[in-house]
């Protein structure tokens, strides 16, 4: 199953951000799941004196879901793609929100942290090495941090897998066509049934040294197809997964 990775990705999403939002407005619930998603990260006082990274913002939907959710939180917001940046930072922030132009394994070595919580939406489906991702996230987290990946995830039952290519060949692919962007949908189609079900994900995230993982099913259609992943980067875990890394590199 070929499917669209790194550069070839961005400029297929720098291609589609004239009309991406438009599109993803033809999902009912869109906007809604992400803010739920946002909220699950219980960040308190609204998230007055946090840092907060938005991590694969594309055009800001879910930078807007986390700053509804941590309204006096500083969040920093990052894409690989500058067409999806640029449409992002067309819409109207509050001074405390910034956009950069970083991919999800560059931000490590940005020196952007550490962060009280990480917002990570669509992301890790569309990286080449979602482990090494994971291990750059809990670094960049305080001890403690919070993480909510917002993530096309099969539950693993046959219906759920149908239902996902029925609405992909009936509404997302030809809805993808029309605008010119045939090949970023076909690739969502297939790199949705290429990854993780959610329980592989949520040990996924257990074996990268999160603790207290849960995975969340949202509402409506798309039940057993998208989940929230809750985690917290535990210090002790972090310590323990670091000590198991280094002895491997010792080898």
């Amino acid at each position: 199953m070929t499917l669209l990775r790194d550069h070839d990705l961005a400029r297929a999403f720098d291609h589609a951000s004239h009309s991406y939002d438009r599109l993803t407005a033809l999902n009912p619930g869109y906007r809604a799941d992400l803010a739920r998603s946002a909220r699950r990260l219980r960040l308190p006082r609204g998230g007055a004196g946090l840092h907060l990274l938005d991590l694969g913002c594309g055009t800001g939907a879910s930078t807007r879901a986390l700053l509804t959710a941590a309204p006096h939180a500083r969040i920093t917001a990052v894409d690989a793609s500058s067409g999806m940046l640029r449409r992002a930072l067309a819409k109207p922030w509050p001074d405390r929100v910034r956009f950069l132009h970083l991919t999800a394994e560059e931000v490590a070595g940005a020196e952007e942290g550490p962060f009280d919580a990480v917002f990570a939406a669509y992301l890790f489906r569309n990286v080449t090495d979602p482990d090494a991702v994971l291990a750059a996230v809990r670094a960049l987290l305080r001890p403690g941090g919070r993480l909510a990946a917002h993530e096309y995830s099969l539950s693993g039952a046959a219906a759920h897998r149908a239902l996902w290519t029925a609405v992909c060949h009936g509404v997302i692919i030809p809805a993808g066509t029309l605008s010119g962007d045939r090949a970023l949908y076909r690739h969502l189609w297939r790199s949705v049934l290429a990854f993780d079900t959610a329980p592989e994900f949520a040990a996924r995230l257990t074996g990268a040294g999160f603790t207290g993982v849960r995975a969340v099913p949202v509402a409506g259609w798309q039940t057993g197809i998208v989940h929230t992943f809750l985690a917290r980067a535990d210090t002790a875990a972090t310590t323990r997964t670091g000590t198991r890394t280094a002895t491997r590199t010792t080898r």
